[in-house]
């Protein structure tokens, strides 16, 4: 009794055993374990499977040679072995791009890594003592040395710092923070909400747009724990604006018996006027102004790795590492190998602008984009043998990114990429899911590398990419594929 043509096929789809026990099997499970292999040919049959039982007629023209299931199987255990964090190429323009991991780590930050990781080291022991000690000590010095600051503490990120500063010093009181600055940061995390979990009672003043000392002054009374002040990093108000300066804020503080509390979110340790980058103030500077604690982030402007950091007076400093969450919120040895080298950096203003990624590219002079745009796109249009594709430069604008520095342009050029074949949508979807991919950003139909971010590294692997896809995409089947 014969079956459906389906059904015909299906009796000719070969079983797991048979596929292993072929010669062409025997190289795959050489290089991969015999677990995984099984898995990833189960997947394949599982996929030929359905493919049969779905199919409207054409079944029996399926493709079940042995070749090509063991094809497919060795794609499928390139997929299911991939890491799932890998590097990209970053050509969206966005120099702290939090998507792609924010901030470049320093060659000096990478090499003490490095070194770090693979020996022991004295993370907790004092050498000098011969005892136990903290792990708290090695970045406060050179933090203090450049900021000013009496203490230090890190922690995980700047949400955990905030957290654990207002949980250890506000907790079960009120903490007065204008209404204009209840930002909301990344991740929809919200001033509010962090507030809130760390056990402290905020009190609003002011409106949206406008917030005076009066305000501050009305609002205090004996539950009062500090004067919190938000930098808005991410976003600003602009027109009929007022805010109270954090001076004044330390003054009234200071008067009437409270602590006085900025999140500069970023964390900026250079002054960046000289870009063209106006209203992001100094770790140094803030401090300075008498602030009793002030956090930020290490991974943002300050161009190091994710960590959050608490500076301040030192009973106040004190009282954090002694909070239980403290050790919940703690950073391990990679955080602060990285951190410290990174820092480090920042004793010559001028070595930190060539070494540290983020400050050099936020400084690259745009005629020195432009020509790198120029010579990227001569290279990918002499590669481009049928002129498939055009390569052009053209001028854009960087972003700095990170929730920092909101509505502040860096002029910048771009190499739009186009084909008379194939869309933008498409252009794009090849490149991102190239191997590394490439990350760049559609403007006006026009897919864009903004090379103020492209690293010179990326410069052959992009025309390594271009000239796999000029030899090996049919361009014409592609046409109006996305």
């Amino acid at each position: 009794m014969t079956g459906t043509p389906s059904q015909e096929v299906l009796r000719k789809l070969p079983g797991v055993d048979r596929i292993l026990q072929s010669p062409g099997m025997e190289d795959i499970l050489n290089r991969y374990p015999r677990r995984l292999v099984v898995e990833a040919l189960r997947q394949v049959l599982d996929a030929k499977r359905k493919e049969i039982l779905s199919d409207c007629g054409n079944a029996s023209t399926m493709n079940l040679e042995f070749a090509h299931i063991i094809t497919l199987t060795e794609e499928k255990l390139e997929a299911l072995t991939e890491h799932t964090l890998i590097p990209v190429i970053n050509a969206s323009g966005i120099i702290v791009h939090t998507n792609l991991g924010r901030s470049l780590l320093p060659p000096d930050a990478m090499e003490r890594l490095q070194l770090i990781c693979q020996s022991y080291n004295n993370l907790e022991y004092d050498l000098e003592k011969g005892q136990r000690g903290s792990r708290y000590v090695h970045a406060e010095a050179v933090l203090c040395e450049l900021t000013g600051a009496e203490a230090a503490l890190v922690v995980n990120n700047n949400a955990g710092a905030v957290f654990l500063a207002l949980n250890t010093l506000a907790q079960g009181r009120e903490v007065i923070v204008s209404r204009g600055q209840l930002v909301e940061i990344g991740g929809s995390f919200r001033i509010p909400d962090v507030m809130r979990a760390s056990g402290a009672i905020l009190r609003e003043v002011g409106c949206t747009n406008r917030t005076h000392v009066g305000d501050y002054e009305a609002a205090i009374n004996d539950s009062t724990a500090l004067l919190l002040k938000v930098h808005t990093s991410n976003y600003r108000i602009i027109g009929f604006t007022a805010e109270v300066p954090l001076e004044q804020l330390v003054a009234l503080g200071r008067e009437r018996g409270l602590m006085v509390m900025e999140d500069l979110g970023s964390g900026c340790f250079m002054n960046l006027d000289t870009f063209g980058l106006r209203g992001e103030p100094t770790v140094k500077s803030t401090v300075a102004q008498g602030v009793d604690v002030v956090t930020f982030s290490g991974d943002k402007l300050l161009g190091g790795p994710q960590a959050g950091i608490i500076l301040g007076k030192k009973e106040l400093i004190k009282r954090c590492r002694k909070n239980p969450l403290t050790r919940a919120l703690r950073v391990d040895k990679m955080t602060l190998a990285a951190l410290e080298a990174t820092l480090r950096l920042y004793r010559d203003e001028s070595l930190a602008m060539e070494k540290i990624p983020t400050l050099r590219m936020i400084a690259t002079p745009p005629e020195v984009v432009r020509a790198r745009a120029e010579e990227l796109a001569k290279v990918l249009n002499r590669r481009n043998g049928d002129g498939a594709f055009q390569f052009t430069v053209e001028p854009c604008f960087s972003q700095v990114g990170g929730g920092a520095l909101p509505g502040e342009d860096l002029p910048s050029f771009a190499v739009s990429v186009s084909s008379n074949n194939l869309s933008t949508r498409s252009i794009e979807w090849r490149l991102r899911n190239n191997r590394p991919p490439i990350i760049g950003r559609i403007e006006s139909d026009r897919f864009l590398m903004d090379v103020r971010t492209l690293q010179e590294e990326d410069f052959p692997v992009i025309e390594g990419v271009f000239s796999k896809i000029f030899s090996t995409v049919d361009i014409d089947s592609d046409v109006g594929r996305l």
